[in-house]
């Protein structure tokens, strides 16, 4: 499956696309210490599995979805499951579905999707991916525009998968964390956030298994790889600038494997089922829903 990656290379950076494999991410790669360092877990090259890409969009909507659907405006509109093993819709539809790619500037792709009610479900949207490699890192948004007649709710967020090290270390700024099931559904909402899952401390990459979307985000993250003199910035431009520290993000840390997972989402997991369905947006036909992250890499200085 080589032979569906669309190579993009600028700046002593390396970033590879699958369009035909829901517009995901093969690698992301910069030159340092006089070796290429992988910033995301690369792809094997040969599985469609997009859990083994080293990112994708979710769009448009992020995570679980419970209940068999969502109620809008007395309508219910039936989500059937579409990934084998769960028992609820997942990360949306725009990473099962064949994209296009162009290439507008030589450090730049984009990619476009028009998805019209995919599998049964009640969506109908035009997105856009971009990706820009600049000096300094990569600049990535995400653009969906509702094209149906009746408004519905969306949401989006990016899937990295981050190569984890011994001494690798996340830190932010969050003020609560949703505690979920076994679902894994959220079932309270907390700010007695448990002392290793605790980002504004720098939380470890290894540690209990935590699978949980965080609250009171400030919309910036750093990734610290000691061993390698590495650090990535993750800025959600939104978020920063409302400046009020309400975004939401999600952390997936398995307690085996060579990866974890740190996501800047626009809506809590279920959201369509929680109070105020907080983070979801209704769009109207012709209104966008956006997401602008800046991905910066720089010296770790942990």
């Amino acid at each position: 499956m080589q032979q569906d990656t669309v190579w993009l290379e600028h700046a002593g950076q390396r970033l590879g696309l699958l369009p035909t494999l829901g517009g995901g991410i093969a690698a992301w790669q910069t030159w340092h210490a006089d070796t290429w360092h992988d910033l995301w877990r690369p792809w094997d090259g040969a599985t469609a599995d997009r859990y083994t890409f080293a990112n994708f969009a979710m769009l448009p909507w992020t995570n679980r979805i419970s209940r068999g659907g969502f109620e809008q405006a007395g309508h219910f509109h039936p989500m059937a499951p579409n990934r084998a093993g769960e028992p609820y819709p997942i990360h949306g539809d725009g990473w099962l579905q064949a994209w296009r790619a162009e290439r507008p500037r030589v450090n730049t792709l984009r990619l476009s999707l028009e998805s019209k009610h995919h599998d049964g479900n009640p969506y109908h949207y035009r997105a856009e991916q971009v990706f820009t490699l600049l000096d300094a890192g990569l600049d990535q948004s995400i653009h969906i525009t509702h094209l149906g007649a009746e408004p519905l709710p969306y949401g989006t967020g990016l899937h990295p998968y981050f190569p984890r090290t011994p001494g690798t270390r996340i830190t932010t700024s969050v003020k609560g964390v949703w505690l979920s099931g076994s679902d894994p559904l959220p079932t309270r909402h907390t700010e007695e956030i448990p002392a290793d899952w605790d980002f504004n401390r720098g939380a470890p990459a290894h540690g209990s298994f935590v699978d949980n979307c965080y609250t009171g985000w400030s919309g910036e993250a750093h990734i610290d790889w000691p061993e390698h003199g590495l650090r990535v910035t993750m800025r959600d431009l939104a978020t920063l600038r409302r400046g009020r520290n309400d975004g939401y993000c999600l952390m997936y840390r398995p307690p085996q494997g060579n990866a974890f997972c740190f996501e800047p989402v626009t809506h809590p997991i279920d959201a369509f089922h929680l109070p105020s369905r907080p983070g979801l947006q209704v769009l109207a036909q012709g209104e966008t829903l956006s997401l602008e992250v800046q991905w910066r890499v720089e010296k770790s200085t942990r």
